[in-house]
């Protein structure tokens, strides 16, 4: 310190500091009392814990008692980094009027929440119903369940959500839960989609792209909604990989528009994955191993499965059914 004092560059002494600690810890106290108290909390416990909220308790009740912390927040208000946020939005708006349609408690699973299952419904009557790749499943099903479930079956061969040449499934659908009365409808349907569908705008959308995906998705969400409005659950199958390259693609995309049209209604739309159990990694294979056995699971026509797949796959959805029905 000599050397500082010889040349005259000394300008405080060691009160100084002191005194300037104790300043600093006044004005923290009297405007920032109740951030001390904050940060004790936020220590792990022990000595040092203890300590700081010796100091906090107190400061944070003179912080509290005199106005000076607001006067410090408003008068440094403009130094905050966020942007002014006025005008139209925030978090009110949504599902009063706005675009953005609201989650509704029927998007979540009690599983998906942690809560126990609901209560076990009587399955009175099964619905299946889909193209051809409903068949022979629907037969299967109904040899399985046979003196315990009605179950209608309804497969409208030919047809397709993205053609309403043979039928429209939007009108299909109604007329189905009219008639039927289902507790539960299982659909099976794509083989033969593929083609243009009119957009919002009314022009036609070729397949394959996320447009096209968009449109299909939303008739899907259409029929799936009738069907869970007439009370049923509904358990949409996806499509397992086809053989030919061009109908893998169309089946590839609707199977992600499957998954997109489902999502509002997770506890009454269960979509059932044909891909991990036929065609893993979304690769056509014609067999598979059941019971040990090399077996043939698909048709010659590289589309639908033939009798043993059908039934591997009618014990994969009577499981399911099974985890949310008595019968």
């Amino acid at each position: 310190m000599s050397r500082f004092d010889r040349e005259g560059l000394r300008r405080f002494r060691a009160r100084d500091a002191v005194l300037a600690v104790v300043l600093a810890a006044v004005l923290l106290v009297l405007l920032e009392g109740g951030s001390v108290l904050k940060a004790g909390d936020e220590m792990k416990p022990g000595i040092g814990r203890s300590a700081v909220l010796a100091v906090g308790h107190p400061s944070a009740d003179i912080a509290r008692a005199l106005p000076l912390a607001s006067v410090a927040r408003a008068a440094t208000g403009w130094l905050n980094p966020e942007p002014s946020l006025s005008g139209p939005g925030g978090f009110k708006t949504l599902g009063a009027g706005g675009q953005i349609p609201p989650v509704t408690p029927d998007a979540f699973t009690a599983e998906a929440l942690g809560e126990p299952p609901p209560p076990k419904r009587a399955l009175h009557t099964l619905l299946v119903t889909g193209d051809s790749m409903s068949m022979p499943l629907d037969s299967d099903l109904a040899e399985e369940l046979a003196g315990r479930v009605r179950v209608d079956q309804d497969p409208h061969i030919g047809t397709g959500i993205s053609t309403t040449f043979v039928v429209d499934w939007g009108k299909l659908a109604r007329a189905q839960v009219r008639a039927d009365h289902p507790s539960a409808v299982v659909v099976f349907i794509g083989a033969n989609d593929g083609f243009p569908m009119k957009g919002p705008e009314g022009r036609e959308v070729a397949c394959c792209s996320g447009a096209w995906a968009a449109i299909y998705a939303d008739r899907v969400r259409q029929v799936m909604s009738t069907y869970r409005e007439s009370g049923a659950l509904v358990y949409w199958l996806t499509l397992p990989a086809p053989r030919e390259a061009a109908r893998a693609r169309i089946a590839r995309v609707v199977n992600a528009a499957i998954q997109v049209a489902a999502q509002p209604w997770a506890a009454q739309v269960h979509v059932v994955d044909t891909v991990g159990t036929f065609t893993p990694g979304f690769s056509y294979r014609d067999a598979m191993v059941i019971g040990g056995q090399p077996t043939i699971v698909r048709q010659a026509d590289g589309i639908h499965l033939n009798d043993a797949g059908s039934s591997l796959l009618a014990g994969i959805v009577q499981a399911r059914l099974a985890h949310d029905f008595r019968y």
